[in-house]
């Protein structure tokens, strides 16, 4: 493509990801300094620099999206869990990411199902999950225009959810929209190869209700590497699945539906993070020449 990537949508990137070694507030410094972003996802922000983060925030012109799965993860929490008291502490903890997200004139709250129980019980934690992202939603609907985005993440090799498969996330997608609108999917091209899934049959699987991307890179092949599984690594090293191809590919899955498009403003969020002993900033040049020359090529 000869036209601006910036004028088919809006690029982003995940800032506890990018800068995990820094402040928050560094971080979202850094990235609201850089012009070639246009939207940034953050995290839970400490109380005594919430005031600053804001104030740059709303100077900056960024979409900002709230990463609403760092709690649940970090915290071991589950939206699916047959235990009430379980799935209440998680409900409750996005609930409250949904005040902050708010706070921060977020665009929409990401989630991730809990883990993947037996597979016996799939069906009756695909209902729980259902319930639970309907209140997320109806709570976030009371009190403004703020949408609940679920990200497919893989079921066999990392973080093992209960979402799961694209199809799946489709299936519990339908039942979310029968009665709010302001529920979508998110789907990370980091996540397909754990998956096993192509960039073409996840995005057109999920093609009516995705609202989010996130492009990235795994480790698979080689089970030994410090950042096998879902870890986030650069683009294009040696043990990767990911590199200017494949990114190539989903682009142009994304241009196929619609997604991205000629004044088209949907956001393409980077999530890579560094390995040991890298820079943070040398990984996202790495990532923006990575998007860039894939968007050369389509």
């Amino acid at each position: 493509m000869k036209d601006s990537l910036h004028s088919y949508m809006k690029v982003g990137i995940v800032q506890i990801m990018a800068f995990p070694d820094i402040s928050p507030l560094d971080g979202i410094r850094k990235i609201a300094e850089d012009e070639f972003f246009g939207a940034i996802e953050i995290a839970s922000i400490p109380d005594d620099i919430r005031a600053e983060v804001d104030k740059i925030l709303r100077a900056s012109k960024l979409v900002v999206g709230y990463v609403g799965q760092a709690a649940l993860l970090g915290q071991k929490l589950d939206l699916n869990s047959p235990i009430p008291q379980q799935r209440e502490a998680a409900i409750s903890q996005m609930k409250s990411g949904v005040d902050e997200a708010y706070s921060f004139g977020a665009k929409r709250l990401a989630v991730l199902s809990g883990p993947a129980p037996a597979r016996a019980k799939y069906e009756q934690a695909k209902e729980l999950l259902v319930d639970s992202l309907s209140q997320l939603c109806g709570y976030a609907q009371s009190k403004g225009d703020l949408g609940i985005t679920l990200e497919i993440f893989d079921r066999d090799i990392d973080k093992k959810c209960l979402i799961g498969p694209t199809e799946e996330g489709v299936q519990v997608a339908k039942e979310v929209r029968r009665r709010y609108p302001n529920f979508g999917l998110m789907i990370d091209l980091s996540h397909l190869p754990l998956l096993k899934e192509t960039a073409d049959h996840a995005i057109k699987t999920a093609k009516d209700y995705l609202v989010h991307i996130h492009i990235g890179n795994c480790i698979l092949k080689d089970k030994n590497h410090p950042a096998y599984g879902d870890k986030h690594p650069p683009f294009g090293i040696a043990a990767g699945e990911n590199n200017v191809e494949e990114v190539k590919l989903f682009l142009k899955a994304l241009m196929d539906i619609g997604y991205i498009g000629e004044g088209k403003q949907n956001v393409v969020a980077f999530e890579v993070k560094p390995l040991s002993g890298d820079s943070s900033e040398v990984v996202v040049a790495n990532a923006k020449r990575t998007l860039l020359e894939a968007w050369a090529r389509l």
